[in-house]
């Protein structure tokens, strides 16, 4: 199962006590104008936060709490407008409808359209930070406001059309003549904001600002400048989820010419200190935080059924509130919920335990980054499963090799590049035996058995050599294991891993051998015979993940002409081909697969792909099924 993505009031890592802090905080100063701000990295909790602030007034019917997603809005119309209009919508929507209430809302929307009529018609960039418009500015604003109520339908239409119809005209016309300035707009919409509040009988207005760090600078400073406008207004509280750096760097980008001697920076934070005066930072994970986490998430996306989670939720979260002890969450206390522990949780337990460094190391705290680890471990075992070969691939496994896949590529590729002819890394095992304490090999010396530094086998190129070393630590090993079944499932890297398979001297003959079929038929015998036994591995894998990455198995890929040139002068390779062959997912094949090996799979190989055809044959695939038994029917000849 995959763990969705999103906000949730599901509490994992225990933010309910900032959830509650923000509530009580905003409840002990209920008549006071006050914005909080939720900082964080994009991943960090924030929005499931605001989500728990949100349940935290779910029974308080003398608070209205209104969510708004500056994202969600990118493009559409004027921010501050848009963020104005929510909170009156919202509060027109879940309060009574009185007359004087209606008309309070009225005076508000109002002032809106002003603003939104002199962005449209006038052209000119009048914002709530500039204050008082240049000269001429708002006649040349009620002028043209004349002429779209003339001929609306060419500029406005739709609701605004309608606002604008309703009077916003005469709205200009009056404050160009009576020459009303937009600081006195200002405390205008303030006062009949005011007193729509107090009209709709509620004590507080809590509005819940999300994704803001998502928008565009201009979009973010403009729903800032409409928070503005409430500093002053009794009884509205804002919570403003975002990341700090992103903020500022929308108020860099919204004020380019400041003068250097104020430093963009400084003055970026000083804005946004400004407008929020209650900072909250959402805490990144430690180790024994993202363990918790990270075993829920394992065990959830693993089978955990939903009331065995929910009975070990809470044991997670009592653990959760002193983590430096790091007690309460063992399988002791679980198994007091729990008895006996299921297997997703328990398989969760122990995968955790042992890459939880790692990934907390990696992941440096955020909780998106350990939750998209583990949807795509979850979508990597779905796909084996989906092309029959899950049976050959270990969760352990897998989560090892994407650790250095997502924090250490370099890692990831290097292992790729040096598979052997059964999938099998020689790098790898000198560096789980060196971190076990166990080296393979020995040398005497004295008359004792003296352990070899295998570090010095490793090569002084191989990369990041010390994170390889701790990452090698983990107890799941990789040494034996035929790893070919795991970066073929790793298929966001495959077309990277074939380029890396292919780098360096051998490139060119990768390129003849899957360019045609005739082609790869035209190299001599020769020519293949005479490369390394590496330079040959090298190729055969190269080939090989071409052959994996075809979108479409039916038909023949040209990069099997080019394996079965290669193995007919390669007899070492032609276990491997076999190899290859068998994991291919007999749903999805064609015919092709049954013939075209030529000596690769007569002689010593008859016996194994003899056995393929009879699986072939014994295959769901009615197609592959008929050609694999005419060829059982027929003695192998030099055709295959």
């Amino acid at each position: 199962m995959i763990v969705a993505d999103n906000e949730t009031a599901v509490d994992y890592l225990y933010y309910d006590p900032i959830a509650k802090t923000v509530a009580g905080l905003i409840r002990a100063r209920s008549g006071d104008p006050l914005t909080i701000g939720l900082h964080g990295d994009w991943g960090a909790g924030k929005s499931s936060a605001l989500l728990m602030i949100e349940a935290a007034f779910a029974g308080d019917k003398r608070t209205l709490c209104v969510r708004f997603n500056g994202w969600a809005f990118e493009g559409y119309d004027d921010a501050k407008a848009v963020l104005i209009e929510t909170i009156v919508s919202e509060l027109l929507a879940k309060r009574t409808l009185t007359t004087k209430v209606k008309e309070k809302a009225a005076a508000v929307l109002k002032n809106v359209d002003w603003f939104k009529v002199a962005r449209t018609a006038g052209g000119a960039a009048l914002t709530l930070f500039t204050g008082i418009p240049a000269g001429g500015l708002l006649e040349g604003v009620a002028s043209a406001a004349k002429q779209l109520i003339s001929n609306p339908g060419e500029v406005l239409t739709g609701e605004m059309l309608n606002r604008v119809l309703d009077g916003a005209s005469a709205h200009l016309k009056s404050s160009s003549s009576s020459g009303e300035t937009t600081p006195q707009r200002m405390h205008e919409f303030r006062k009949d904001f005011e007193e729509l509040l107090e009209a709709a009988d509620i004590d507080r207005l809590v509005v819940l600002i999300d994704d803001l760090d998502r928008c565009l600078p201009a979009t973010a400073i403009a729903t800032l400048e409409a928070v503005r406008l409430f500093l002053f207004v009794p009884r509205a509280a804002f919570v403003v989820a975002a990341d700090e750096g992103m903020i500022e760097y929308a108020v860099r980008n919204h004020f380019p010419d400041l003068p250097a001697s104020q430093g963009s920076g400084s003055y970026a934070r000083n804005y946004l200190e400004k407008l929020i005066q209650v900072p909250f930072r959402m805490p990144p994970l430690g180790s024994v935080e993202t363990r918790i986490f990270l075993t829920l998430l394992l065990a959830l996306s693993s089978g955990l059924k939903e009331d065995e989670f929910n009975k070990v939720l809470p044991i997670a979260r009592d653990a959760l509130q002193r983590p430096w002890l790091d007690k309460g969450f063992d399988r002791a206390k679980i198994a007091t919920a729990l008895n006996p522990i299921p297997p997703p949780l328990e398989a969760g337990i122990q995968l955790a335990a042992e890459i939880t460094p790692m990934l907390a190391e990696g992941a440096r705290g955020n909780p998106r980054q350990v939750k998209r680890f583990v949807n795509t471990l979850t979508l990597r075992l779905a796909i084996a499963d989906e092309r029959k070969f899950r049976d050959e691939i270990k969760e352990t496994v897998l989560a090892k090799l994407m650790l250095a896949e997502r924090f250490a590529p370099e890692v990831f590729d290097a292992i790729a590049l040096e598979l052997d002819a059964n999938g099998h890394s020689k790098t790898v095992a000198a560096l789980e035996a060196l971190a076990s304490g166990t080296p393979p090999d020995t040398a005497k010396s004295s008359g004792k058995k003296k352990p070899v530094d295998t570090a010095e086998s490793l090569g002084k190129d191989w990369p990041n050599i010390e994170w390889a070393k701790r990452w090698a630590g983990i107890r799941f090993p990789l040494a034996g294991i035929d790893l070919r079944p795991y970066f073929f499932v790793s298929r966001d890297r495959r077309a990277a891993l074939a380029s890396v398979l292919a780098a360096g001297p051998v490139e060119e003959m990768v390129e003849r051998l899957s360019a045609s079929s005739l082609g790869a038929k035209s190299i001599a015998v020769s020519e293949l015979s005479a490369l390394t036994s590496v330079d040959a591995e090298r190729i055969f894998h190269a080939l090989a993940a071409k052959v994996d990455a075809a979108d479409d198995l039916s038909k023949r890929p040209i990069a099997a002409d080019g394996l079965a040139a290669l193995c007919n002068a390669r007899p070492e390779l032609r276990p491997p081909l076999i190899a290859l062959l068998d994991r291919l997912p007999a749903a999805n094949i064609g015919g092709w697969v049954t013939t075209g090996w030529g000596s690769s799979v007569t002689g010593p190989q008859a016996a194994a792909f003899k056995g393929l055809l009879e699986k072939w044959r014994d295959s769901g695939n009615k197609a592959l099924s008929a050609v694999a038994k005419m060829e059982l029917d027929t003695p192998l000849k030099a055709k295959h």
